[in-house]
């Protein structure tokens, strides 16, 4: 099996999620189409996947920088098949905010930019997809948008679980079922995935109270996604939508 005829438009495509998403359509065949505000990472993909990549620096959040991103696809590629929204245009500032100091603008501007973004993103493909009379979206939400946090598992660390965060991957879940109902006869599917904590460089002692909440391994690599990513991508899953998919390993049971 093989991405061989995909054309995947991938936002955010230079985070952990983003990457392990291009690598894999690349590997498998597929053609991507990028963009990140920082595309480094990415760029050692240009000279092996010339013919099968375009690449822009560009903030996907903004719907006339995502609107020409389409185009470009369009023009080189002749069609877009699926499209992977990975971008995370995280405020750092508001999140570390304790839940007692949230003001209403703070939760605002992450709303509009995270669980917004989200929906102009699905909202600039579907144009496309409607137009094509095919088409597959798929949006990433968290374990966090369907689970209360174990904040025992954040005691002795400056981390925290930021309650606009579940607000806005619980709105992830809830726009990918509206959208795949507001998609019925139009030959477009749209599902989530929803992982568990990825590694990051996090304290040790948080890395071991999450490990004991988990069956196997406790915190993921993004490559643990790939194989999901692939289901959805491929034709396989013509039939599936609206689907919430957990990759947590066992963390939420």
């Amino acid at each position: 099996m093989n991405l061989k005829n995909n054309v995947v438009l991938i936002s955010g495509a230079a985070g952990r999620i983003g990457l392990a998403c291009t690598e894999l359509v690349l590997k498998s065949g597929g053609k991507v189409i990028l963009g990140d505000v920082n595309i480094k990472p990415l760029k050692g993909l240009l000279t092996k996947y010339k013919n099968n990549l375009i690449l822009k620096r560009m903030d996907v959040n903004q719907t006339k920088n995502l609107d020409k991103l389409i185009n470009l696809g369009l023009k080189k590629f002749g069609k877009i098949t699926s499209s992977v929204h990975c971008s995370y245009p995280l405020l750092k500032s508001v999140a570390k905010k304790k839940f007692e100091q949230k003001t209403l603008q703070d939760i605002s501007r992450r709303m509009s930019n995270e669980l917004g973004g989200s929906i102009i993103f699905s909202q600039r493909m579907l144009r496309t997809f409607v137009k094509q009379k095919k088409g597959n979206i798929i949006l990433i939400s968290s374990i966090m948008g369907s689970n209360a946090p174990k904040f025992e598992h954040y005691t002795g660390t400056n981390m925290s679980s930021s309650i606009e965060y579940h607000a806005i991957k619980a709105g992830v879940i809830s726009i990918t079922k509206y959208l795949a109902k507001y998609c019925k006869n139009k030959n477009i599917r749209v599902n989530c995935i929803s992982p568990g904590g990825i590694k990051d460089n996090q304290p040790k002692s948080f890395q071991k109270k999450y490990r004991r909440s988990c069956n196997t391994k406790g915190l993921l690599d993004a490559k643990d996604l790939k194989s999901t990513l692939f289901y959805l991508l491929s034709d396989d899953t013509q039939y599936l939508t609206g689907q919430n998919i957990i990759i947590d390993d066992g963390w939420s049971l």
